[in-house]
């Protein structure tokens, strides 16, 4: 059979193409590579199925293409894979365009969010013939072996005779080994790697990917959906399927892979055997990962480091215990600064630092000490969000409970928590404090980590223009009133926080109005797009 994948990715944060073409003449993207549908292309082609995928970051496949795609070579399904509450406005108008264009096309959702609200997508977007819930392995496979009667297919939403059937869960599969790698090379796409930043810091021109090498992570934060969607479980792949990847992506070329686990640091034997085998077999492919401060894999940062792991990120989140607390991080000050001066000490490149600012029950005594604390460790970036809250969260049940949302019409919305909880500090306060704690961190950074620092920055100038790099640090004591660099507006494709905000903003309006908002995205992207120089060749 025939199956179309599309990834979904919110207008707001398209990646952006770099100036160049890479050597193999695909276009390059700035963002991270649609790891789910590749993996769902691979397993499809093994079975003996064709797959032509589309990722609405590529500027020439825009959505008219693919639906111009659709009417001529007919599919068997569609399916659109997205992530978020915010992705869903636009797979739901992609999937209405899709319909109108071919009555008799089968549409499938999937993703995170269209797993924790199966039945409230498919009543709210009918045009849809399936909602797949959990892994999507099997359950295409599964899908496609009985598309005009899918009663037996484990994890599928679906209607029937107008009636709303919801077919039992699909068992979590542990075996993860016995899928095959992503389909790389059928996108024709190379990515370029980024910090996630407020400037587009590219790390390398290197030929970039993602891998996922666990899945879940059993942790209870409150802001977190993870739990939930992978059923307060973790799963992983064994340590040897792991490094034959690496092996197959350095054969291709590959030499930068940030993995996209919720939590590698999680079982020490596991990464004991991936580093050793990595350094075993001659791989030579810088990574990355995400992990808890209070890992008890610590005492292997030397060894990650060793097997050319560049970049570590920590979920720290805020600088006062109490906030800690609140938001059930479950770790203490003390092992956020053991984690991040044990990773620097092991010879970790990169340590990133990601916060939250706008939590409930925070004062602005809090954030002033989550601003102070990020200048005295030795983090080389950082990142401080407003905190949001979206369906499928404990906040998220916490707010039902409290009468701050309602369930049944704010179920597709997500919500910055400082607009909409009186125990939140009012936004303009909240913006004001990060401003003046982004400057104390700056100063402080310079004048304590000045070595760090300009190692850092020094990165930076190989791929962004110099005058740039200075606008970075000196930006926030510059006030309000300076406009953006050129980087600062791209960096909108990519990371940018107010940009984050208005993504809250945007699962609110109205469908009717959403495709305004879109055709001005694409307008805004083709300026982007026409604006060469951004990257330079490598």
């Amino acid at each position: 059979m025939r199956v179309f994948l599309v990834h979904i990715r919110d207008p707001q944060f398209y990646a952006l193409p770099a100036a160049t073409r890479a050597a193999n003449g695909n276009l390059r993207i700035m963002g991270f590579p649609p790891i789910g549908i590749m993996s769902l292309s691979a397993v499809l082609k093994r079975a003996g199925h064709e797959c032509v995928m589309f990722d609405q970051a590529n500027p020439e496949t825009p959505n008219e293409t693919i639906i111009e795609a659709i009417r001529t070579q007919r599919p068997d399904l569609v399916g659109l894979s997205f992530l978020s509450t915010t992705s869903y406005p636009y797979a739901k108008l992609l999937a209405r365009q899709i319909r109108a264009a071919d009555a008799s096309v089968r549409l499938a959702f999937g993703g995170v969010f269209a797993t924790l609200n199966a039945e409230l997508v498919k009543r709210q977007c009918p045009e849809v013939d399936f909602v797949c819930r959990g892994d999507g392995e099997q359950l295409i496979l599964d899908l496609l072996e009985r598309l005009d009667d899918p009663t037996e297919v484990a994890g599928l939403t679906w209607a029937k005779d107008d009636k709303l059937v919801h077919n039992p869960n699909r068992m979590l599969d542990r075996n993860l080994d016995q899928w095959p790698f992503p389909d790389r090379d059928s996108l024709p796409l190379d990515f370029v790697e980024s910090m996630p930043l407020d400037v587009p810091a590219v790390l390398s021109m290197e030929r970039f990917t993602t891998m996922q090498t666990s899945r879940g992570c059993p942790w209870p934060c409150v802001f977190c959906d993870i739990p939930v969607f992978n059923e307060g479980k973790w799963r992983s792949r064994s340590p040897r399927h792991v490094v034959d990847e690496f092996n197959h992506l350095q054969a291709l070329g590959y030499g930068s892979v940030y993995f996209v686990d919720d939590h590698f640091l999680l079982q020490p034997k596991r990464i004991e055997a991936i580093c050793q085998g990595i350094n075993d077999t001659g791989v030579t492919i810088q990574w990355g990962c995400e992990g808890r401060v209070d890992s008890t894999a610590q005492h292997l940062f030397p060894a990650m480091a060793k097997a050319h792991c560049r970049t570590l990120m920590f979920g720290i989140e805020s600088g006062s215990q109490k906030v800690l607390d609140r938001l059930k991080k479950e770790q203490t000050l003390a092992e956020v600064e053991t984690a991040v001066t044990n990773a620097k000490q092991a010879g970790i490149e990169i340590v990133h630092g990601f916060f939250v600012v706008g939590t409930p029950d925070e004062t602005v005594e809090d954030m002033r000490a989550t601003f102070d604390f990020a200048s005295r460790l030795r983090l080389d970036t950082f990142g401080f969000n407003r905190l949001c809250v979206y369906r499928g969260t404990p906040l998220w049940h916490e707010y039902v409970q409290r009468g701050i949302v309602n369930d049944a019409d704010d179920w597709y919305k997500y919500f910055k928590c400082s607009e909409i909880d009186p125990t939140c500090l009012p936004g303009p306060v909240i913006n004001a404090e990060r401003a003046a704690g982004l400057r104390r961190l700056f100063r402080y950074k310079l004048l304590h980590y000045p070595v760090q620092t300009l190692t850092l920055l020094r990165r930076f100038t190989r791929y962004m223009k110099l005058r740039d790099v200075v606008y970075l640090i000196v930006k926030p004591f510059l006030g309000s009133g300076q406009g953006p660099t050129k980087s600062e507006v791209l960096s909108r494709a990519v990371e940018h926080g107010a940009i984050k905000d208005a993504a809250a903003d945007l699962t609110q309006v109205a469908d009717a109005l959403l495709e305004h908002v879109m055709n001005e995205s694409r307008a805004e992207r083709r300026r982007l797009q026409a604006d060469a120089g951004a990257f330079p060749s490598p």
